[in-house]
């Protein structure tokens, strides 16, 4: 999954939503669900993610909705080896971003 946001501090939930392309309803189920994401609240509730939250989604994302993984299925991953497969994660995604900028060239080519 390649999220396309753009660098800053603090995304609203919506942002991170739309970028993954899911509810806002899901992100809060998720943050119920994984102590792993604790968003920042504003003055009025707001949540306010973090690159370190987009990052655990990602994981999240990828366990659940890409390999098809149970909330427990992936709690369990997560805690077995999570920077295994945060690393892992990481690896994929820059994959997919290499493999877009070479889509992108041969399409300048042609």
């Amino acid at each position: 999954m390649h999220i396309d946001l753009p660098e800053k501090r603090y995304y609203k939930i919506g942002e991170v939503a739309k970028a993954f392309e899911v509810n806002n309803s899901l992100i809060r189920f998720w943050e119920k669900e994984f102590d792993i994401l604790k968003p920042k609240k504003n003055a009025k509730g707001n949540r306010l993610f973090t690159q370190e939250d987009l990052k655990n989604l990602k994981l999240i994302y990828h366990l659940v909705k890409e390999k098809g993984f149970t909330l427990d299925g992936a709690k369990k991953k997560m805690k077995q080896n999570p920077e295994g497969e945060i690393n892992r994660q990481e690896i994929i995604s820059h994959l997919e971003n290499i493999k877009q900028e070479l889509i992108n060239i041969k399409n300048q080519l042609s």
